[in-house]
């Protein structure tokens, strides 16, 4: 059979019937366009449904246990109205406390899924609130790569934008917060952080009043969202003040940064939660002192333009700089000792040494994302990006702007803090994907232009002579070329096939360690079958449907949310923690002997209590594991209650070797209530607990001032009610 290298008549016609016409042709600069936003778009989708593992896995659910309150609040909005929720008095928590939510919230949140909601009930599309508040940070994550591609865009190219897009659409550090169900503040808030970030570093570059505005504008959407705006209004004046020392300063940076201050401090005191702090903690004090500095700046620099006498304006810079300084230094002491500006919270000083929340506000240190962060953490969250970051740092200085500049230290102010503390990672992360993102841009760019590069000649010889002599000096191919050629090729290969172990990774991390919902709980049976205990959800039912409406549970802090919101009943704290009093006194209860904590109980109204309890199924986070915390807080108000007390030679135990006073305490007896009688593990003595791998050392436990309500069916959550008194004779 011979094949021609000619094609058939009918071939050609095929091939001009397939033919663009002229008009539709692209230009280079057009098709690097449709190929751009084509990739956006296909980012934006990924950044969803990579999101959507807890959906597919379980249900469309609420997970952890604040976004129970954030979406018991929504639901309220929704039915209500707005001026209603502003002046809802929540009679079901802090009992008999209560609590004004609409004064002690940031109402971002809510008012986005109310809005977003509301949108699509006018499309006349029929969807209930609870699906929107599931969705609502899948949908964020979304828009936060798109603006992860404009921030990089503007500090470096366009090639950076599309890396940054892609690497914080699928990082773990980000998707732990951003999962389908956590409907948390933080969903929304580091969208804001970054929309923030970037029009505030487009109003320097531009010195556009219209970009400044829209900083401005981002900013007071973020205090609404999250108390995390702290971070915005002390790192951005710390960027204006180096730019100062640097000799950086120009009239685009007065412009940027007095109208995102000005503006965003009044936008920012009308959220009834914030208020005047903006003015009077000293949290806001760094931002107001820049913008003082700010103005001396722009006085001295018009004194300067006026002046013709080089030492007379010296001297007049001397004399002023140091009454400034004098003067702010004056100003703030007094307003710190007359009571006007408020010193730092406990928080911001655990921010700043991590010790301090240990030694000083245990109800903080008790959160396991306030603890510091263990490298593993970094590298589980981080992969690839954690030795990126380093690179990137380097680029920027490489290549130093105002942009630049501002990068490299949200990447290393947010790099100490998500050290201090495992919760801030997710500050981190935007500022781990931009600077990583420049590194990638800047490496593969220069990698391909050396594979692009065409071979050079090497001169040799003169050019002066005879003819031969003429031909020789043509030249000779550069044998070195090839080499780098290869190299740059291997090490290109090389950087791919890391991105898609990222990839790959991150997807896994996302499957399996981010998407399980907290109030559902999975692991996998003795045949490896999957197994679910949907423990809460039983015990919160039960609540509802077994209880009095008024009745009030008792339960430590962590579930008072899912209590309220799932179970529809009063309980005396909850996840606000807020009155630290009231929290201790539940912790004295729980680490009192029985008739104590009876008393205690009969005080507060307490017609139920509530423990978790992981001993049958291996579950660690439960009670028992949290009961030194309930000692500390509680010992640190009421000093009766002692930690030695219920330790043995400075060791935590619950088996026979325990301390008296831990082996009859109300919470070891809740939890541990005929769990003596029950076998829990096959070739193991009755009463072995299966979270701490011994066997209770108080197995005859008697109840005399409650009685056993419900048990789900996998132990897991307890409830008891409480006796009333008895009768006088």
């Amino acid at each position: 059979m011979v094949v021609t290298s000619k094609s058939s008549p009918m071939a050609q016609d095929l091939l001009h019937s397939f033919t663009l016409p002229k008009t539709l042709r692209l230009k280079t600069k057009q098709q690097e366009l449709l190929i751009r936003v084509t990739t956006l778009c296909l980012i934006y989708v990924l950044a969803f449904i990579t999101r959507l593992f807890s959906v597919l896995r379980y249900e469309s659910m609420i997970h952890e246990f604040d976004p129970y309150f954030n979406y018991r609040t929504t639901l309220y909005l929704t039915r209500h109205g707005l001026a209603e929720f502003w002046n809802w008095f929540d009679s079901e928590s802090w009992y008999p406390l209560g609590r004004i939510v609409g004064g002690t919230l940031y109402p971002g949140l809510m008012l986005t899924a109310a809005a977003i909601h509301h949108v699509l009930r006018l499309l006349r599309l029929a969807v209930h609130i609870r699906e929107v508040c599931v969705l609502t940070a899948p949908f964020f994550a979304s828009n936060t790569a798109l603006v992860a591609y404009f921030f990089a865009k503007e500090c470096w190219d366009s090639g950076a934008g599309i890396a940054a897009a892609a690497l914080i659409a699928i990082c773990p550090g980000y998707i732990s917060r951003s999962v389908a169900g956590s409907y948390d503040n933080e969903g929304v808030a580091i969208f804001a952080l970054l929309l923030t970030f970037y029009l505030f570093v487009k109003a320097v570059n531009t010195g556009s009043l219209a970009w400044a505005l829209g900083a401005a504008f981002g900013y007071f959407y973020m205090v609404s969202a999250w108390g995390g705006y702290v971070f915005i209004i002390n790192l951005v004046p710390l960027y204006v003040l180096v730019l100062l020392v640097t000799g950086r300063y120009s009239l685009r940076l007065y412009v940027a940064y007095n109208c995102m201050y000005v503006l965003g401090m009044l936008l920012a005191m009308q959220i009834r939660f914030v208020g005047f702090q903006h003015v009077q903690s000293g949290e806001h004090m760094a931002a107001m002192g820049v913008f003082f500095l700010l103005q001396v700046f722009f006085f001295l620099d018009w004194v300067r333009h006026l002046l013709s006498d080089t030492k007379l304006f010296q001297a007049f810079l001397r004399i002023t700089v140091t009454s400034a300084v004098a003067v702010g230094a004056v100003a703030l002491g007094v307003g710190m000792a007359s009571g006007y500006i408020s010193p730092w919270t406990g928080r911001f000083y655990s921010l700043l040494d991590p010790t301090y929340a240990k030694d000083h506000i245990p109800i903080i240190a008790s959160v396991s994302e306030h603890q510091p962060t263990a490298w593993s953490s970094f590298m589980f969250d981080f992969h690839i990006l954690l030795f990126l970051f380093p690179a990137g740092l380097y680029f920027c200085f490489k290549r130093l702007s105002d942009a630049t500049i501002f990068l490299v230290m949200y990447g290393l102010t947010s790099m100490y803090f998500a050290g201090v503390m495992v919760r801030l990672i997710l500050v981190a992360t935007p500022a781990v994907c931009l600077i990583s993102a420049i590194a990638v841009s800047a490496t593969v760019k220069n990698l391909t232009r050396v594979v692009r590069a065409k071979s050079p000649a090497v001169q040799s010889g003169s050019t002066k002579g005879t003819g031969t002599a003429k031909g020789s000096s043509k030249g000779v191919v550069d044998n070195s070329q090839p080499f780098q050629r290869n190299g740059a090729i291997v090490l290109l290969l090389g950087a791919f096939y890391l991105l898609s172990r990222y990839a790959i990774h991150c997807t896994w991390v996302t499957s399996e360690a981010y998407s399980s919902p907290s109030i559902v709980l999975a692991a996998r049976g003795a045949h490896g079958n999957r197994v679910i205990f949907d423990d809460y959800r039983e015990a919160y039912f039960w609540l509802r449907q077994n209880t009095p409406p008024d009745a009030k549970v008792m339960s430590w802090w962590d579930y008072g949310y899912q209590i309220t919101a799932m179970g529809n009943r009063t309980v005396i704290v909850d996840n606000n923690t807020w009155n630290n009093t009231h929290i201790a006194t539940v912790g004295r209860a729980m680490s009192s002997y029985e008739d104590e904590a009876y008393e205690i109980m009969r005080s507060l109204d307490v017609d139920y209590v509530l423990v978790v309890f992981g001993g049958v199924t291996g579950y660690s986070s439960d009670d028992i594991n949290k009961f030194l915390w309930m000692v500390r807080i509680g010992g640190g108000v009421f000093p009766v209650i002692k930690e030695p007390d219920y330790l043995v030679n400075g060791e935590y135990r619950v088996d026979k070797g325990a301390a008296p006073k831990m082996l009859n305490c109300l919470m070891y007896k809740l939890s541990y209530y005929r769990f003596g009688e029950l076998t829990t593990e096959y070739g193991k003595p009755p009463g072995y607990d299966r979270a701490r791998g011994v066997e209770i050392g108080n197995k005859d436990i008697k109840l005399e001032y409650l009685e056993e309500a419900f048990t789900t069916q996998n132990w897991i959550v307890r409830i008891y009610k409480v006796k009333p008194p008895k009768n006088r004779c």
